[in-house]
């Protein structure tokens, strides 16, 4: 079984030619990605790079202050919209395609199918985001099946918590944000106002709430205790299990669940069990980041990946700013160690600075020891957002979306990076820079060795810091190795996050060679496997194995 290696795209960005780029523009002005740009030829180039699946990030219908009433859509009041092209989690509507992804806006979801059937053709499976937590406050759904009952339709807007509502009000309260609204007629208007999305109960949210969303009503009663009304099955559960069945139907593989740990665990325990009757191999990646609740959502929840945000990512970050030591990483992953394969690594996602960024390394290569470490630790799955192997740097204020490090998920916007990579559907290499062209060769040598290596694949993992202390030899402040080991495959995985050269000597205990029941002395051959180079190919149980490495660099060494 292939490792699992994902290629996160933000949908609305890629492929978009346009070079205008008005801060707080259009999507006339500034254009906008459509779902043809994912060619066979780009998904060919996408699997070539050594990945296994692609998340198409903002597929689904969401707010947005892009107005679209000759097809049939509703407006959105600008107030509660995030930016001009609005937060691809307000889902307008569950059971519909986003209308700026479509080429022709009536087969909007004939183009999704086709997207579906491209992706499968490449030999790459498909992720859509599930957004279970909160809705859009204008959520209405033109394109429910029939005998559908729309969120809210049917509620009692009377009190603040009933089991049969789909929503949460303050009865008697109009939305009144501590921020202008649009006055006069223009004004937008709430009553009763619904609960905003990230558990604010006040009418009146903040900025820095989520307040073009509400909270969806899964039985929890949060006023009173937190007393939940599970039995009979809530009027949510059904719908939102309803939704996850209908876009499982469209052949997809995985869905990735924004916020999973503010809905119930047991209705996910619910949900993806009748997801999973209905299309076995459906996969179910939850973003989640209190390590308090990992179990119980894997093993009650029955997700088969988590985010490992507050756990590795912050590590790594950490290290590449030289705010922890090397060594923290052992204890990291020994925290999740009964889960470890069930772990989603990543560096960069849409919610992250952008390791190029000056708030994060403010240099792509200054990262390449945690990739390194990232992706060829353990088996689990490994997640790469789009432009971060082309050093992108986010750090464009696109208009809603500032100068922070992120690339937008709320503005229309061309990536500049990716625009030149993109090529107007040529996807070649001839607009990119050298330095570009250096780290995007790394990233796909890196990434393609982790389906093309036993070893990574799926051997058998032992961490060195143990045996390897401080000493003129090896500083665990900036080094960080270890083993893995399939079949006849040893690899030396060492990386240094220091800016500077280093001649380092690591510490292979015998215990080593007795874990992975391999006979050292039969060793034939080794090479550098992320520079082809060979190397010395006798190495001694309990004894020092000599290595330069580079600054900010890594080697994997491969002894056959």
């Amino acid at each position: 079984m292939d490792k699992i290696i994902i290629y996160q795209i933000f949908t609305r960005l890629f492929g978009n030619t346009e070079t205008t780029n008005v801060p707080n523009g259009t999507r006339e002005e500034n254009g906008c990605g459509k779902m043809s740009a994912f060619t066979p030829e780009v998904l060919q180039e996408i699997r070539k790079m050594g990945f296994t699946h692609v998340w198409y990030t903002g597929l689904l219908e969401h707010a947005t202050q892009t107005d679209y009433p000759e097809y049939g859509i509703g407006k959105n009041h600008p107030a509660i919209v995030k930016g001009k092209a609005g937060s691809p989690y307000a889902i307008r509507d569950y059971y519909d395609i986003d209308p700026d992804l479509a080429d022709d806006i009536p087969n909007r979801m004939a183009e999704f199918e086709d997207l579906v059937a491209r992706t499968h053709q490449a030999g790459l499976k498909m992720i859509i985001d599930f957004v279970p937590n909160h809705v859009a406050r204008q959520y209405y759904s033109d394109a429910k099946p029939d005998k559908t009952v729309d969120l809210g339709a049917n509620d009692d807007t009377r009190t603040t918590f009933s089991p049969n509502n789909n929503f949460y009000y303050i009865p008697g309260q109009v939305f009144a944000p501590s921020f202008d609204l649009n006055a006069g007629e223009k004004a937008y208007h709430e009553f009763p106002a619904k609960v905003t999305g990230n558990d604010c109960f006040s009418a009146q949210p903040g900025k820095d709430d989520w307040y073009e969303t509400v909270k969806l009503n899964y039985g929890v009663d949060y006023l009173n205790g937190r007393q939940t009304h599970f039995e009979p099955v809530p009027d949510t559960w059904y719908k939102m299990r309803d939704i996850l069945l209908f876009w499982a139907s469209k052949n997809i593989d995985g869905f990735r669940c924004d916020m999973a740990e503010m809905v119930p665990v047991e209705f996910w325990a619910w949900a993806i069990h009748a997801v999973k009757q209905a299309c076995p191999d459906v996969q179910f990646i939850a973003e989640i980041y209190n390590p308090d609740q990992y179990r119980n959502y894997l093993q009650n929840g029955k997700f088969d990946f988590l985010y490992d945000k507050v756990g590795l990512y912050d590590t790594l970050r950490n290290i590449v700013c030289n705010r922890q030591p090397a060594q923290a990483i052992t204890g990291c992953w020994q925290t999740v160690g009964d889960i470890q394969e069930q772990m989603l690594y990543f560096l960069e996602n849409h919610d992250e600075q952008r390791i190029a960024s000056s708030f994060f390394a403010g240099d792509p290569e200054k990262a390449l020891p945690a990739l390194v470490v990232m992706a060829a630790m353990h088996k689990n799955p490994v997640m790469i957002y789009f432009g971060q192997e082309l050093g992108e740097k986010g750090m464009d204020a696109e208009g809603f979306s500032g100068w922070n490090g992120r690339t937008t998920i709320f503005d229309y916007w061309s990536v500049e990076s990716l625009r030149n990579w993109y090529n107007r559907g040529k996807i070649n290499t001839v607009l990119l820079t050298a330095e570009q062209k250096t780290l995007r060769d790394f990233y796909i040598r890196l990434l393609t060795l982790c389906n093309t290596s036993d070893a990574i694949r799926e051997g058998k993992f032992f961490d060195l810091m143990y045996v390897n202390p401080h000493s003129r030899f090896f500083n665990p402040d900036k080094q960080y190795a270890f083993l893995r080991y399939a079949g006849n495959e040893l690899l030396l995985i060492a990386a240094n996050f220091d800016e500077s050269d280093a001649d380092v000597g690591i510490f292979l205990p015998a215990a080593a060679f007795d874990y992975f029941e391999t006979d050292e002395t039969k060793i034939t051959s080794a090479k550098n496997l992320l520079t082809g180079e060979e190397t010395p190919a006798e190495i001694t149980r309990d004894s020092c194995y000599s290595v330069r490495l580079e600054k900010t660099g890594a080697c994997i060494i491969r002894y056959r």
